[in-house]
């Protein structure tokens, strides 16, 4: 056994138990266990980490370690690329819809097993979106989220402030329901598919041709924007405090 000291940044610390957090602590190792191995042993998925320095030196998750050493281990902060696509797990549906509304491809199914969605993070590239920290351990998972947040509105501004989403935001442009592409439609081509009071005040309607489903620019259009500025100001005004998260479990 060798023995090295640890000390996790920022959000990691919420993946430890209290008395490890935002403070330097010495911990056994195996004597062939490498970085990755124990910052995951020690509760935090390979998927939230940044950066890694081991004795103020940037290291891989494929280091051995060895006695003595001291290990600061610092969040992921930026987004990985312009077309970053996600799937969420199964209880993350209000979050899928919030992503799909804001622009972004999102894979969701209420019935999704781990299994099932670390294979299409694996096969597609997706970044796996989930409050299940043992999915974003499993070997196929590359890259991952962990959210922080309960409710689905904070989730959003969360992956925003987190992966610096707000540039990549194409609101209204994907199906809520099928995750695909939305055209835009005559008027006159979905009139007997409007309700009446929608008839009488819209006038701009974009559809989905897997679903034939119609959207316009109603109350949720109004909610989204506000949602994105929220995120927009959040974003710019740097890390989330507290009380900006403030349905965090304890």
């Amino acid at each position: 056994m060798v023995q090295a000291s640890f000390r996790f940044v920022g959000e990691l610390n919420d993946f430890l138990p209290r008395e490890r957090r935002d403070r330097a602590f010495a911990t056994p190792c195996a004597r062939a266990a490498t970085t990755k191995h124990m910052v995951e042993a020690l509760g935090v998925p390979h998927t939230e980490v940044g950066r890694i320095l081991v004795n103020g030196e940037a290291s891989r998750f494929d280091r051995l370690l060895e006695d003595g050493d001291d290990v600061l281990v610092c969040p992921l902060r930026d987004s990985a690329a312009a077309g970053i696509r996600f799937v969420a797990d199964a209880h993350l549906g209000g979050l899928a819809r919030l992503l799909r509304m804001a622009g972004f491809d999102t894979l969701y199914e209420n019935g999704y097993q781990d299994e099932e969605i670390a294979a299409i993070a694996g096969r597609e590239t997706r970044t796996v979106l989930t409050r299940d920290r043992e999915l974003l351990k499993r070997r196929e998972v590359e890259h991952g989220c962990y959210l922080h947040t309960i409710r689905p509105e904070a989730q959003l501004r969360e992956l925003f402030e987190r992966l610096g989403l707000a540039a990549l935001a194409r609101p209204f442009t994907l199906c809520l329901h099928c995750n695909l592409p939305l055209r835009p439609v005559a008027r006159e081509e979905v009139l007997e598919r409007l309700p009446e009071s929608v008839r009488e005040q819209h006038t701009e309607f974009t559809t989905c041709d897997a679903c034939g489903r119609v959207f316009w620019k109603g109350s949720h259009h109004k909610r989204m924007l506000a949602m994105l500025d929220a995120a927009n100001a959040l974003e710019s005004s740097g890390s989330p405090t507290k009380s900006e998260f403030s349905d965090k479990r304890p």
